[in-house]
């Protein structure tokens, strides 16, 4: 049903109301809305800066009851990926007119927050299922909104090794940031592995309400709101439950801190300050992306009494580390971080595709051909190049080079299984010609028409440009621009390189 038809279907002067909602939405200037909101922001992130703890009040209040932030959060929810998946009251907001009514009904007055609905999803090589809670469409706009005025103090705030759901920080930044601080000669060859258990389940309510800068009535019915599952009310008691839009923030602001818990013990001069230059005689570092991180040192035994001091500083926040996910070992040995292999032999640091992420990535292309038994070649290649390309742009900043044609053979395998069962009565020249083309110097193509399979070994190696981690996204963001185009630029001639040689070499 179109928009015009589902307005229709209301009394007259309930669709005079709804065109006039329509031509609203409609024609909400995003780009000033944008502006706007962002201008907020960075007085915002300016008075933290400053201390102005007032100040930073007036204008979190005068930005939740702004009319374009309460928009822009309207926008956000009704177009991320969660746009048709509603919460317990089944309401999706699909039409303008819906839409423009939920932005003009946004408010925090007798503000009740509904209970979710709880979901299980499956862990990649795991039984157990991970906890998945989806709040109403009313829920999620309210959660937006008072994101847009939360972030700025988050990022002001936050420690400096922190990646994980931030503004312009990626997996990417923090494993270039792992080169830099292990690659050299004298870094720490000791590696903690952490991981925090059921970080987002556990935390306390108690902690957050009282160091949280926010409206605290709001952020407690966020907390409180229970959920459903099996038709039965549970209560929530702790947490921040994973799939409302404001808890990567709520979680990254409770373990922000643990840099300094550590820079306490290690990095503290004569005077009381940190001074991390000249006192790192133990070579410690720490990267933090959300829940998991790893802190580096000389010696095995360091390692220890920092991951001591990581307890004592997350037990009072009511989390603790998993028993069976923290290790310490050598570098020689290796340890996987955010899907990479990190390893260092004699001198040389190889950051590689972990195995895990291998089997991931061969586990799912094998779903896709195994499931599409009686699909057309060409819808098979599309479906399947959607995995390809994806994990292979994932992994191209590192050395993948063979790990990508271990990957071409394996698919090849698949491939030829799957033309196999096809055709049990053909032969296999048959077979090739019909599935398989030549181009250039290449023998074996898996094309059809005009779609053709990517061929993972064309990915070039592109080094990720490094994150100066003292930049603010909201004060500094041309920088992020700049080198988010630096980036761009760096990949597009990388890839025309290579096409180029395909083309010379054909």
């Amino acid at each position: 049903m179109n928009v015009n038809a589902s307005i229709a279907c209301g009394s007259p002067r309930e669709n005079i109301t709804n065109r006039m909602l329509e031509f609203q939405w409609k024609n909400i200037d995003w780009k000033q809305a944008e502006r706007f909101v962002n201008r907020i922001q960075i007085r915002i992130t300016k008075a933290v800066r400053d201390g102005k703890q007032n100040l930073v009040k007036r204008l979190q209040y005068l930005l939740v009851n702004s009319f374009y932030a309460k928009a822009l959060s309207v926008k956000r929810v009704t177009t991320n990926k969660g746009k048709n998946t509603a919460g317990v009251d089944g309401i999706k907001w699909n039409e303008p007119h819906e839409k423009m009514k939920a932005v003009l009904n946004l408010n925090n007055r007798n503000y009740k927050c509904k209970p979710l609905k709880r979901v299980y999803i499956e862990k990649f090589g795991k039984e157990e299922k991970r906890p998945l809670s989806i709040p109403t469409f009313h829920d999620r706009v309210m959660q937006a909104l008072y994101l847009l005025s939360l972030e700025p103090i988050s990022e002001i705030t936050a420690d400096k090794i922190s990646f994980g759901f931030r503004k312009y920080r990626s997996t990417h930044d923090a494993m270039s940031n792992i080169f830099n601080l292990l690659s050299y000669k004298r870094a720490g060859t000791w590696i903690l592995e952490g991981d925090i258990k059921g970080c987002f389940d556990n935390i306390q309510h108690n902690w957050l309400l009282d160091n949280i800068p926010m409206d605290k009535k709001i952020l407690n019915k966020f907390l409180k709101a229970g959920f459903i599952f099996d038709k039965k009310l549970f209560p929530t008691d702790s947490g921040a439950p994973q799939g409302g839009i404001i808890s990567p923030t709520l979680a990254n602001m409770t373990l922000d801190g643990m840099e300094m818990a550590i820079a306490e013990k290690y990095w503290m001069n004569s005077k009381g300050k940190i001074d991390k230059k000249h006192k790192n005689h133990k070579k410690i570092n720490i990267i933090r992306y959300a829940d998991d991180f790893i802190v580096s040192a000389v010696d095995k035994e360091t390692l220890i009494e920092i991951q001591s001091i990581i307890e004592s500083f997350l037990i009072q926040r009511g989390l603790t580390l998993s028993k069976e996910k923290t290790l310490i070992s050598h570098i020689s040995e290796g340890f996987d971080f955010l899907g990479w292999n990190f390893r260092k032999r004699k001198t040389k640091l190889i950051i590689s595709p972990s195995q895990k992420s291998f089997k991931k990535i061969i586990r799912n292309i094998s779903n896709v051909i195994k499931s599409n038994k009686a699909i057309e070649q060409k819808e098979l290649i599309k479906k399947l190049n959607r995995n390809i390309k994806g994990w292979c742009n994932y992994h191209q900043a590192v050395c993948s080079k063979q790990t990508f044609k271990n990957l071409n053979h394996l698919i090849w395998n698949m491939l030829w299984k799957w033309c196999k069962r096809r055709h049990p009565n053909k032969g296999k020249r048959w077979i090739i010609r019909k599935y398989w083309k030549k181009i250039g110097s290449r023998q074996w193509v898996f094309m059809d028409g005009n779609e053709r399979l990517h061929n993972a070994g064309d990915t070039p190696i592109v080094r990720h440009i490094a994150l100066k981690l003292d930049m603010n996204p909201y004060l500094d963001r041309n920088y992020f621009i700049n080198r988010k185009e630096m980036q761009r630029k760096k990949k597009s001639i990388a890839y025309l390189r290579t096409t180029a040689a395909h083309l010379f070499n054909g």
